[in-house]
């Protein structure tokens, strides 16, 4: 096993110990534990730099930890929407991967999908979509990858 491997599994092993209420009632308890002990130590600094220093380590580790548990859920959500978007019949596969342009693209073709919704609402198109005005916001040739290079078009995989 790689160290990339144990961290995945570890992390997710961390991520589901630390949502279950259990870990929520310990760590409340060494709070409380903490606190009853302050009398004892005469709130000393040294007593309020413990807990200071268990809560900002714990944090700093576990912002990497929800970090990289959020990443790998956030990549097989976005795998699965795309695999929806392909597979279902008249869907826009230049909504594909959208995750991969920046700001102002994702904005402008959130307009047009704000502008569709409106006329929906207001019953002009039935709940459906122009294609003709989708497909002109969606410029493929403007889609480019991560590392600036153009994206071909693929052929989508072939279905079962």
């Amino acid at each position: 096993m790689n160290a990339r491997h144990l961290f995945t599994v570890f992390a997710k092993w961390t991520s589901h110990a630390t949502g279950q209420p259990a870990t929520f009632v310990a760590s409340a308890l060494i709070v409380v534990v903490w606190a009853l002990t302050g009398p004892l130590f005469g709130f000393s600094d040294t007593w309020q730099l413990v807990i200071n220093t268990g809560t900002t380590i714990v944090t700093f580790l576990m912002v990497f930890l929800i970090q990289n548990t959020q990443n790998r859920d956030s990549k097989a959500l976005q795998i699965k929407i795309d695999e929806l978007i392909r597979a279902v019949h008249g869907a826009n596969n230049a909504l594909l991967d959208l995750e991969e342009l920046d700001e102002a693209e994702l904005d402008r073709i959130r307009c047009v999908y704000t502008l569709l919704a409106d006329r929906a609402r207001a019953g002009e198109q039935h709940g459906k979509g122009d294609p003709a005005v989708i497909a002109s916001t969606l410029d493929p040739h403007r889609h480019r990858s991560r590392h600036g290079r153009r994206k071909e078009a693929a052929e989508p995989p072939s279905g079962p």
